[in-house]
């Protein structure tokens, strides 16, 4: 008889945004024609921008003629594309191969797919808070799993002197949920720690476009170092609203070895595999992110998550609370006022004042006490729930 994966036996009852969603669905039963203002779950309100449009609708003219038709792509990515990516990186100094460059469906989905690449006895070390699609995956993968608590006094920034006995780091920086960004000298420490210990590091930088300290990292790769220990996963979904379209990348090193088998050439065979890789129309609305025309008119919408940041941080200035990001990152992480747990804080902010964050508990024991505010919300509804919350904690 088939046996199932008695892992997903070992998950939370009710993932974070699916309980939220269900609290959401519930008051809005009880409340009918209440406006609820959504600034919990990161999901982006401006349209993709008018490079990418016109590119897609290119590419969809494309495939209606036999001469510019495409079927399948080569699965690890299109050559435009990978080499679109790879310029990316060399305006910040970075020098990649196209073949290191691997297009793929996001980063939530690359996250949980990249673990192929490791035996499910090596253990995964993730700070938390922490984005919960990295626990959830690594338990999925019968994974032992080391938490590092990050706290408010380090400014939730995880430093490799607290770190366990661990073989995969998972750091995100921005960081979802705190918006803490690492520095360079800490990242520094993080890359030697890997390469002393033949770790590898998972970098999530989904969020690398919200920097704009030029003293902050975009890139784990602006490390010496980081080829020999670092795996780089990255999507346009907040980068140009690609969340309901699905495009990512991930940067494997050529240089990136253990115990004598080369990851990249590790994943190419993953690829080749395991997928038919992205469409062509997709791929071609990618690269026109990374025109300098579609990228000034990124930037153009990506002022307007940082107009939405720096609202909320100057609300929660003017309050007196507490809190990390709204600068160099989409994400508020707010101290909750007393005598409010996190949970207890989202009911309250629901039932009050009918504004929706997303419970720090549900991030990680870490996580407790803290609220998570989204940026890539409308201007209009941000600014009126900033105004709503400064009434009812004033």
């Amino acid at each position: 008889m088939l046996t199932p994966n008695a892992h997903y036996g070992e998950l939370k009852d009710s993932y974070l945004f699916a309980r939220i969603a269900e609290k959401n669905q519930a008051y809005s039963l009880e409340h009918p024609g209440v406006k609820l203002l959504r600034m919990g779950i990161g999901d982006v309100s401006q349209p993709l921008c008018p490079a990418v449009i016109r590119a897609l609708h290119e590419a969809v003219e494309d495939q209606a003629k036999k001469e510019s038709f495409h079927g399948y792509l080569p699965e690890c990515g299109a050559p435009f594309l990978r080499e679109a990516i790879a310029a990316y990186y060399g305006q910040r100094g970075v020098t990649l191969s196209p073949q290191e460059v691997f297009v793929s469906s996001g980063a939530s989905d690359e996250l949980g797919h990249i673990l192929d690449l490791f035996d499910s006895g090596n253990a995964a070390l993730i700070p938390e808070p922490a984005y919960p699609a990295y626990v959830d995956a690594s338990v999925l993968a019968g994974r032992r799993i080391v938490h590092l608590p990050t706290d408010a006094e380090h400014g939730f920034l995880p430093d490799p002197a607290g770190a366990g006995d661990a073989d995969l780091i998972y750091l995100c920086s921005p960081n979802n949920p705190t918006g803490a960004v690492l520095p360079r000298e800490l990242l520094r420490a993080w890359v030697d720690w890997a390469n002393q210990r033949g770790a590898v590091i998972l970098f999530d930088a989904a969020y690398e476009a919200f920097i704009s300290d030029p003293g902050l990292p975009h890139s784990i790769f602006e490390i010496e170092g980081a080829r020999t220990c670092a795996i780089e996963i990255c999507s346009l979904s907040k980068t140009a609203g690609f969340t309901g379209t699905r495009l990512g990348y991930t940067v494997i090193p050529s240089q990136l070895e253990r115990k004598g088998m080369n990851l990249r050439e590790m994943w190419v065979r993953n690829r080749t595999t395991k997928s038919n890789g992205v469409s062509y129309i997709l791929q071609k609305g990618g690269a026109a992110v990374f025109t300098p025309e579609g990228q000034r008119q990124v930037q153009e919408t990506l002022k307007i998550y940082k107009n939405n940041a720096k609202t909320m941080a100057d609300t929660l200035d003017r309050l007196g609370i507490w809190y990390t990001g709204g600068k160099n990152a989409p994400y508020i992480w707010m101290r909750c006022p007393e005598p409010f747990s996190s949970w207890e804080f989202f009911d309250h902010l629901l039932r009050e004042v009918q504004v929706i964050g997303t419970p720090g508990e549900g991030f990680g024991e870490s996580g407790e006490g803290y609220f998570r505010f989204s940026a890539f919300g409308d201007p209009a509804d941000t600014r009126e729930a900033m105004d709503r919350l400064a009434v009812l904690l004033k």
